[in-house]
């Protein structure tokens, strides 16, 4: 670790992007102050942005994301003339997506089942997003990232904990009282690892990982320690530049320190990919990089920024608590939208933003804005009628909280600034796809006596059918397709499992493969990995009242891996996907399909153009400062101006930093006799 940047112009430029760098992430404020707290003060304590020396303003919000609900929720209380355009016309809410029966669409069999498209678990350690559930009343209970004993913690009669943040100021914010007799159940580590045709239970491998790793070809240290120990172990170094163990635990250094610290950790490793960091800085083999990235879901994501897998450390971590809100994350962005239903307009994507810049000496011929006009004006398209003329919204101000990918496609003039552009254009937005698949009885909490249990409930014999194999059976030397199960082979619990024809096709080409018996899961939540395609699934971590069945996420992958099942149609996803859980899980699981799934592919997503902003290296350094800088009188928001890229958090805390801002800045234009702008 070096400690003083080398005394010449450029090295000194750079060290104090990296000072302004590392004081936006750990959002230190002028003087010092926390802006966690300041957001959490407006946006929970009192809802309000504070008084302002200039008159109500008309303010557009471009896209009805969480981001832009908020920050037009924010300005419409403080009295301002809000307009929200969402290019979708059927929703709210962006990337947060909940698979869900409506009034014109039922994903799965049963009518109560609903899953995540999107955003699905909510950490402890974001304190805005949380509060934000609790103060609209939403109700929250634990997403299991790991599964557990659910006959130990607490019962729901036992209220929640409060959400409490504590500021690096030494200050502590809470929305509550502490709540002593909740308890969190027992972790188990049931699910499973399988890699190179090796399969362990979670609990197993981090007690005995050679089997796994040897798969891998490890040797020396590497073969005895499981993955996660490599990674941590490797960042720990990092970890030194603004923390020291003390007692066994990571405290921060004192407060200069602790900024100077993360600003060279951001100096001295965002040229670093995170797969070029632990091979030339933290010295792991080929084979264990190949070992981190199969089983920690790294592999689809070496080669992008060391920075976003360091911080996702924190994020999706087997020690961190994680919320979740009965009936769906949909809700959130829902109950703001019942706020806002007078400022959202459906259904109007844009086409052409033109603004007047003050810092310019005149506006470009043609354009509508200037200083005896509009400080914006920005035409849309009909979503429901493409041969609808465009139409044209003014506006004082206005808040861009769209992600950069769709930015790209919309005409701005005049142009803006270079660092915004090359934001605009560069940064990079990675891929995720989902894969859901139901099934009308939660088989992965089965023990082995349930699933004989339920198997002989459905018709004799099925129990040895699927425990002795089809040769013992006196069956053909293959197991039944979707479509022989369809025509009820197996009995009532497929025979009307509305399996479409087009699945039917796909799955009579498909060898199985694969045995048809594999012990039980026995899972309460959490999630298994594998090194087939399917790479992460995740078992529902509570029941639907009233249903005997579940949604499972059968397939969670990101970037490449993702972009191999973004090239299929949605019904050959779901028959791949239920081949590979059937690896993971046996053949017999097919009994208890419903022939019902959702998928989404987020790259395709023709309002999201990805699944979120994701540097790679250098980018951060290179261009963030100026990717939240406004324009004149366009402003940016979403999570991708923050630096918790693919958060909720994220999102919001942009929002209330883009709310204020726009609060108190003053029109850019000649106000009209009404104060509000010219017409």
């Amino acid at each position: 670790m070096t400690d003083t940047p080398r005394d010449n112009s450029a090295t000194r430029a750079r060290w104090q992007t990296c000072l302004k760098l590392a004081r936006e992430l750990l959002l230190v404020g002028p003087d010092d102050k926390d802006l966690k707290l300041s957001y959490l003060h407006t946006l929970i304590d009192t809802g309000r942005l504070g008084p302002t020396h200039h008159p109500r303003k008309k303010i557009l919000v471009i896209g009805a994301g969480i981001t832009g609900l908020v920050a037009g929720r924010l300005l419409k209380d403080a009295g301002h003339d809000v307009t929200i355009i969402e290019a979708n016309e059927s929703r709210v809410g962006g990337r947060i997506k909940t698979f869900r029966a409506t009034k014109h669409h039922q994903p799965f069999d049963d009518p109560a089942q609903y899953a995540e498209a999107g955003a699905m678990r909510l950490p402890d350690f974001h304190p805005l997003v949380l509060a934000l559930v609790d103060k609209l009343g939403l109700g929250r209970r634990q997403f299991y990232n790991v599964d557990v004993d659910p006959s130990t913690g607490s019962g729901p009669e036992v209220p929640v904990p409060p959400v409490t943040y504590t500021s690096f100021t030494g200050q502590t914010w809470t929305n509550g009282d502490a709540s002593p007799d909740f308890r969190e159940p027992d972790k188990r580590g049931n699910s499973w690892i399988r890699a190179n045709r090796v399969q362990m239970r979670r609990a197993d491998y981090t007690a005995s990982p050679e089997r796994i790793n040897e798969g891998f070809h490890l040797t020396g240290d590497e073969v005895r320690a499981p993955v996660v120990k490599m990674v941590d172990d490797a960042l720990e170094s990092v970890r030194d530049y603004y923390s020291d163990v003390v007692d066994g635990k990571r405290v921060n250094k004192p407060f200069d320190e602790w900024v100077e610290g993360w600003a060279r950790v951001i100096r001295d490793f965002d040229g670093y990919s995170m797969g070029g960091f632990l091979r030339d800085h933290a010295g792991l083999s080929d084979e264990a990089i190949e070992a981190v990235g199969t089983l920690e879901n790294m592999s689809s994501r070496l080669h992008l920024s060391f920075f976003h897998s360091f911080l996702s450390r924190s994020d999706i971590n087997p020690t961190v608590r994680y919320w979740e809100i009965p009936g769906g994350s949909w809700r959130l962005p829902h109950a703001l939208h019942e706020g806002l239903r007078d400022e959202v307009r459906l259904g109007h994507r844009m086409i052409r933003l033109e603004y007047h810049d003050p810092s310019r000496d005149t506006d470009p011929e043609g354009t509508a804005v200037g200083p005896d006009g509009w400080g914006v004006t920005v035409e849309t398209v009909a979503e429901n009628d493409p041969q609808a003329p465009p139409r044209r919204w003014t506006a004082d101000l206005a808040i861009v909280t769209i992600p950069f990918s769709a930015l790209r496609f919309v005409e701005i003039v005049p142009s803006m600034s270079y660092k915004k552009r090359r934001a605009i254009i560069e940064t990079h937005y990675d891929s995720a796809t989902k894969v859901l698949l139901e099934f009308s009885h939660r088989w992965w909490e089965f023990t082995e006596d349930d699933w004989r249990e339920e198997l002989e409930r459905i018709a004799p014999g099925v129990y040895e059918y699927y425990r002795l194999g089809p040769e013992a059976a006196g069956e053909p030397a293959r197991m039944p397709t979707l479509a022989e199960a369809d025509a009820g082979l197996l009995g009532a619990a497929v025979k009307d499992s509305g399996v479409t024809e087009e699945m039917r096709q796909i799955d009579s080409t498909m060898p199985l493969r694969g045995p048809a018996l594999r012990p039980a899961t026995h899972s309460f939540g959490g999630g298994s990995a594998t090194d087939n395609p399917n790479r992460f699934m995740y078992y529902p971590s509570h029941r639907v009242e009233g249903s005997t069945g579940g949604v499972v996420l059968a397939s969670y992958s990101w970037s490449d891996d993702a972009a191999r099942w973004d090239s299929m149609r949605n019904a050959e996803r779901y028959v791949y996907a239920l081949r590979n859980l059937q690896a993971l899980h046996g053949r017999r699981i097919e009994v208890f399909f419903t022939g019902r799934g959702a998928t989404k592919s987020w790259a395709r997503d023709p309002y999201a153009f990805g699944e979120a902003a994701i540097y790679t290296a250098h980018q951060m350094t290179s261009f963030h400062l100026d990717v939240s800088r406004p324009e004149g009188p366009v402003h940016f928001a979403g999570e991708h101006t923050s630096l918790k890229h693919a958060w909720i958090e994220g999102a919001l805390e942009s929002a209330v930093r883009a709310a204020i801002a726009v609060h108190q800045a003053p029109p850019v234009t000649t106000p009209g006799p009404d104060g509000e702008g010219r017409s």
